[in-house]
């Protein structure tokens, strides 16, 4: 005999609801939020930060970032790198101007001395 309902079989999980907002494609989604958004603005009663608020809000998001010391030590080393690999590229990019300017005046002073000894 067959069950008619194999879910109560399994364990005591969160089944994922069929209806609602959360259950939308993403895409669905921002298209709704959108749309909300928009109509807010037209209403005059969507939120806009002034810039003391926004300081205010880019204050406790930094705080709350920076708790997470693996988080800071992980961008901290990849700007270093950063850096490091643009001091290089800076440096032989000096060098290769320099071996350049050195190189054309090789190559003259090398035809100038066959011309002399032709």
């Amino acid at each position: 005999m067959e069950k008619e309902h194999p879910e109560k079989d399994k364990p005591a999980t969160k089944q994922k609801s069929l209806r609602g907002f959360a259950s939308m494609d993403p895409e669905t989604q921002r298209a709704i939020a959108r749309k909300g958004g928009r109509a807010a603005h037209v209403k005059g009663t969507a939120h806009k930060f002034t810039p003391e608020e926004a300081r205010k809000a880019g204050r406790k998001g930094g705080e709350i970032v920076s708790r997470d010391t693996a988080h800071m030590a992980l961008i901290g080393r990849k700007g270093g790198e950063a850096r490091r690999g643009l001091a290089a590229r800076r440096k032989a990019a000096a060098h290769k101007g320099h071996e350049g300017a050195h190189s054309k005046t090789h190559e003259n002073e090398s035809e100038e001395s066959k011309e002399g000894a032709a």
